[in-house]
Order: structure tokens, then C-alpha cells, then sequence
């Protein structure tokens, strides 16, 4: 493989962008390598700029479920590029993207839309504090929720990636009403409620961690959380930025049949293009400004171009069969590979859910973001290359979601397999 482009242009990105990325996982540096620089994408593949192809499992970290460049959605913006880029002002297809997002997941009673996944929790936990007239939250160690300061704060993947899982610039103000949890771990959840009587807002969790690596949530530990909310007057926030539309129809909440109080959302309802969303109980939404006395605003909100890529997205995700279609590929992909590794005699975990999976490294059983940092790292570096090398991009980072879309083709899990193999053979080599 050729990257001598890539070099360059990463020796030149890191003279005006700080590390050379605008994105911190991007950096490759927990698996050893330089950036490699795309310059296009179509269906499975990806192509970087020494037109290197690699069949893709990061598919712009979880958005692309269709594949790169699906026909519908390229036709939709092309149909929509003449009318204008951004207006500022309300159009129909925010409503249409509304309703559509209500019709997949009804547990959401009104929507508003935003510009990223940050900002959607960040608006969400703004609503449940001013819902509540409380200020402190629950997060869980591992999970990621975006930047937000009082969000940053044991975040997983891309700051434990880093090795720098809380971070500077964070006021102590700000993250003192921040409590972290313990994923997976109910009686934990429990302690802080009791300890804190009456001063929490809200509990915000990935129903699916993804970004720890995929961990599955233990039988009864949402339903748990579900019941201690509901107890205790606790807003109820489930983070389906990925899992939303990804792991079924209706997210993770449908999957599991626990229904949260607020749901953020993003990736898949963009189609590709930056976009946040957040919805949930009327009680509660109608509390958000204008209706409502809880500020929050965004000038390319509902951007006339993000909505009608989602709308799009949407209307094909809607199609008898897609999930499962999109569950079955995974899981010949997940029980190939864990053949491989079972012969291989490598410590390791596999764990999916829909159109989601990851591997672990380890030789325990992975429940929380403690258990996922004792997985080998080094290793999981050495895979990193090797799958590079014979043309397959992951994620390159050992606590990342790996994603699969409706564009991977029997062909490209073959090969996938096949050079699967042959990187454990130089793992275990």
C-alpha cells in the first residue's frame, strides 16, 4: 500500500490544523500510522488520495447505512441543490423529517432539529435541568455524549484513544455536577440517586455503548434505570446519535422495548451531512422556546440540504427487509471471525447488535469502560495494519464501533473473512 500522498498532505495539515485533523480519532496514533486522506467513496469502498481502495467498516462513523454515494440520496440533493443551500427560515421538509422520525420511533412526541450530536445533548440536558429545576446529571463512564464541558468527563473512545479521558479547559464548576456511573452496574446508579436526593436531572446513557468498543446493556439493567427514573423524577436520556435507526427501525429503544423520556439523535437522519436532532414526552418538549421558557436556537438548523439527504436515508430504511438484511450480513461476518478466532486460540470478545459490532482483545468478559481498558491495545494495532493492508479500512481505534451498510456485497464479506484470517495469522505470528 502507497501513502506517500497522504504523508504530504498530513505534513501540511498539521502546519494550520492542530494535530492535522479536525477530528481527534482521525489521527491514527493509537494504531501507529499517519492519517490516510480520502478523496472519494462509492457503495462499500473508499478510495484514498495514492487511490488506495479499501472496502469500508467506519462508513463516516455510522451514517452511511446505505453505503457511499446511494443513488437516492444523491439524486435528492441534486433535485434540492438548485433551490438553495440554507435559508434560515422554516421549510417543509423539516416538518416531513419530523414526522417521519415520530413515525419510526413514536415514543418521540415532538422533534427538534439541530446541528450535531453534541449539540443535541447538549440541548437535551439543558430541557431535563430546566424540566426538573435540577442541575446535576448522571453520565456513565465510557460513554461519549460530545463536547460539551459538562458532558466531557471520562468520554470514552476518542479522549481514551488519547489517553486523556477528562480534559482541560473543563471548569471544576462544570463537571462537579457531573456523576459518573458505572455502565452496566444498576446498584451504582442506584447509590447516586440516594446520595443526591431530589438534585438530579437527568440520566443520559448510550442504550448500545458505542464508543468503548460495542457493549450490550446486562438483562434488566434498563429497565432498572427505566424504574429508578420514574421513581425519583429523573429525565430519562437515551443517546441514540448511533444506535438511532442503526441497530433497528426504531433504535435501541424499540430493540429493548424501554422507552426514555428524551431521545438525541444524528448520523443516519443526515444521510451524511451534519445534522443533530432531539424529541421526546410533549410534557417536556413544549417546555423549548418559542413554545416553551428553555432557550435554545441554531441558524442552520433544519438545513433544507441535511434534510432532504435524511429523508431520503429514511424512506430506504423503511423498506420490508432492510434490517434484516443489514443483521444478517453482520452476524455471518461476527460468527466468521470468531471461528477464526477460536482456532486461532487468541483471547477475545465479539459483541453486535443490528448493523453494529466490535471486538475486544481480552480474555474477560467486557460489561463497562473499565473492563474495556484492559483490553490489548497492541494488539489490536497490529490487526489495525494488517486489515489495512490487505484493503480493509476499520476503525482506528480499539474502543470504536465497527458499522455495517446495505452496499456491503457477499463479495466484500468474503474478502473481508479472508483477510481477517490472515491478519490473526500475523497477530498470533
Amino acid at each position: 500500500m502507497q501513502n506517500s500522498h497522504s504523508n504530504l498532505l498530513f505534513l501540511r495539515a498539521q502546519q494550520s490544523i492542530p494535530g492535522g485533523v479536525n477530528s481527534p480519532v482521525r489521527a491514527f496514533r493509537s494504531v501507529g500510522l499517519n492519517p490516510l486522506f480520502i478523496k472519494s467513496a462509492a457503495g462499500s469502498r473508499i478510495i484514498d488520495v495514492d487511490n488506495n481502495e479499501f472496502i469500508d467498516y467506519v462508513g463516516s462513523w455510522g451514517p452511511m447505512i446505505l453505503g457511499h454515494g446511494h443513488a437516492a440520496v444523491l439524486e435528492a440533493l441534486r433535485e434540492n441543490l438548485d433551490l438553495g443551500i440554507s435559508y434560515g427560515a422554516p421549510t417543509e421538509a423539516e416538518i416531513d423529517m419530523a414526522e417521519l422520525i415520530k413515525s419510526m420511533m413514536p415514543n418521540l412526541d415532538m422533534v427538534r432539529m439541530v446541528n450535531s450530536g453534541t449539540e443535541a445533548t447538549m440541548s437535551a440536558i439543558r430541557v431535563a435541568r430546566g424540566f426538573t429545576g435540577r442541575d446535576k446529571i448522571i453520565k456513565f463512564a465510557g460513554c461519549y455524549h460530545g463536547h460539551a464541558d459538562y458532558l466531557l468527563v471520562k468520554a470514552g473512545s476518542g479522549a481514551a484513544t488519547l489517553g486523556s479521558p477528562d480534559s482541560p479547559g473543563v471548569p471544576a464548576s462544570f463537571a462537579g455536577e457531573t456523576l459518573i456511573a458505572e455502565y452496566n452496574n444498576l446498584e451504582n446508579v442506584r447509590m447516586l440517586t440516594e446520595q443526591y436526593p431530589d438534585e438530579i436531572a437527568a440520566i443520559i446513557l448510550e442504550p448500545v455503548a458505542g464508543n468503548m468498543g460495542v457493549i450490550t446493556p446486562k438483562h434488566g439493567f434498563l429497565s432498572g434505570i427505566r424504574e429508578l427514573c420514574d421513581r425519583e423524577g429523573i429525565v430519562l436520556i437515551f443517546d441514540e446519535v448511533m444506535t438511532g435507526f442503526r441497530v433497528s427501525k426504531g433504535g435501541a429503544q424499540e430493540l429493548y422495548h424501554i422507552m426514555p423520556d428524551l431521545t438525541t439523535l444524528g448520523k443516519i437522519i443526515g444521510g451524511g451531512l451534519p445534522v443533530g436532532a432531539y424529541g421526546g414526552r410533549l410534557d417536556i418538549m413544549q417546555r423549548v422556546s418559542p413554545m416553551g421558557d428553555i432557550y435554545q436556537a441554531g441558524t442552520l438548523s433544519g438545513n433544507p440540504l441535511a434534510m432532504c439527504a435524511g429523508l431520503a436515508t429514511l424512506k430506504e430504511l423503511n423498506r420490508p427487509g432492510f434490517y434484516e438484511d443489514i443483521g444478517s450480513k453482520t452476524n455471518w461476518l461476527v460468527n466468521e471471525m470468531r471461528d477464526i478466532l477460536d482456532k486461532a486460540s487468541i483471547p477475545f470478545r465479539m459483541q453486535s447488535v443490528g448493523g453494529m459490532f466490535g471486538l475486544f482483545f481480552i480474555d474477560q468478559d467486557v460489561y463497562s469502560f473499565t473492563d474495556a481498558l484492559n483490553c490489548n491495545t497492541d494488539r489490536y494495532a497490529i490487526f489495525f495494519r494488517e486489515m489495512l493492508n490487505q484493503g480493509i479500512y476499520l476503525a482506528p481505534s480499539a474502543f470504536e464501533a465497527t458499522f455495517m451498510s446495505a452496499a456491503h456485497s457477499e463479495s466484500d464479506l468474503e474478502k473481508t473473512r479472508n483477510a481477517f484470517k490472515k491478519s490473526i495469522d500475523k497477530v498470533v505470528g
